[in-house]
């Protein structure tokens, strides 16, 4: 029997017309390694949804980023225009309907502000969380482009020597 978080995914792709198979595991595929690892795929495909709260507007900002990068989260405030923090479990479920882990890029409880990440732009084909922590659907950048409206931005933490 499917989740209701999953059902809220297959709509809103069956509604935008994009043709992809949701595909569940046995394991969790909450970690963007478990993720790669079960599918088949680069932990850069995996296009890992990040959570964080505007401090000020207290509207969620979801980060599509790829699986190897992790958030700049001044990089984030700056584009957002407001200072940003990390969401706690509660607020992730309440902003968006689905469980850490398991957060789709799209079809969100209350409209995100989105940023994507610029680097996965660079891939043919992405893999993304289907609305629990153990499915996942396969889509490309233009798709993500076009059902988030989201902001392709340099949002990768930038690693230090």
């Amino acid at each position: 029997m499917a989740s209701e978080s999953l059902l809220r995914v297959e709509a809103a792709l069956l509604s935008a017309g994009v043709s992809t198979e949701i595909v569940e595991f046995d394991a969790s595929t909450k970690t963007s390694a478990d993720a790669a690892a079960a599918i088949g795929c680069t932990v850069a495909q995996i296009a890992k949804s990040v959570i964080l709260r505007a401090k000020q507007s207290e509207r969620h900002v979801l980060v599509i980023t790829s699986g190897i990068n992790r958030v700049d989260e001044k990089a984030v405030a700056a584009l957002v225009g407001e200072k940003i923090g990390r969401a706690d479990a509660d607020f992730v479920r309440e902003k968006t309907g689905y469980v850490i882990g398991g957060v789709s890029p799209l079809a969100h409880a209350h409209e995100p502000i989105t940023l994507i990440d610029e680097d996965l732009l660079a891939m043919a084909e992405i893999w993304a969380a289907a609305g629990t922590p153990n499915s996942v659907f396969k889509l490309s950048p233009v798709q993500l482009l076009a059902l988030t409206a989201g902001r392709v931005a340099r949002v990768k933490e930038e690693k230090t020597a």
